[in-house]
């Protein structure tokens, strides 16, 4: 199942206003750079038919991380159209919330069955922290966390939602803020980076690009 980013979730004003109460936890968060391709573009872009096709170049037995929930029947309409792009080879797992628990089930080689992994998407998994009100800063770092010890190539896909209007309300401009700091922090550490436009992929940052 291929889950568009395009559904839509409330958020509860509470949310907005939650303060640390705890000091943030110890993080080892590695400079290197990870063995995984962020794939970003706009509602409709066509960044998950690119990142598909990505992942598949990696391996015919693919992990496929579906971060969105069918809450409605159009959402429901949505993952049954996109099950069809993908191959026999594909397994699903929804993870809406903790991602580092899902890749971290994965064994190293030679005990895995799996060649690559897929999350899609990172925006409806920041959509979830935020309507579950989850400390979205703590859920990147581990994010990070797991992707750096993840045994198998991984290939995630977030839109970018900076480009458009300034939404008119505080949860809006939240939201845009946190995807766009999440898109950042992925950005500086996975390998390679692609932005879809109109179905053409351009390449930001080639596989070799970090020193």
């Amino acid at each position: 199942m291929t889950y568009s980013c395009g559904g839509s979730r409330s958020i509860s004003l509470h949310s907005l206003f939650i303060r640390r109460t705890e000091p943030r936890r110890a993080v080892s968060i590695l400079p290197n750079p990870l063995a995984a391709t962020l794939v970003l573009g706009g509602a409709r872009s066509g960044k998950s038919r690119h990142a598909l096709a990505l992942a598949e170049e990696r391996g015919a037995r693919g992990l496929f991380i579906a971060t969105a929930e069918p809450f409605d029947a159009e959402m429901r309409g949505r993952i049954d159209a996109h099950r069809l792009e993908r191959s026999e080879g594909w397994r699903t797992l929804e993870c809406p919330l903790h991602l580092h628990e899902a890749l971290a089930t994965l064994p190293p080689p030679p005990g895995t069955d799996t060649d690559v992994v897929l999350i899609d998407c990172l925006t409806v998994w920041l959509g979830n922290l935020m309507h579950h009100e989850q400390d979205v800063h703590d859920a990147a770092d581990r994010l990070l966390e797991a992707l750096q010890r993840c045994p198998v190539p991984v290939v995630l896909v977030s839109n970018e939602v900076g480009s458009g209007l300034v939404p008119d309300t505080p949860t809006g401009r939240r939201f845009r803020d946190e995807q766009g700091r999440l898109n950042q922090r992925l950005a500086a550490r996975c390998e390679r980076v692609d932005l879809v436009v109109a179905g053409l992929p351009l390449t930001i940052r080639p596989a070799a690009a970090i020193a």
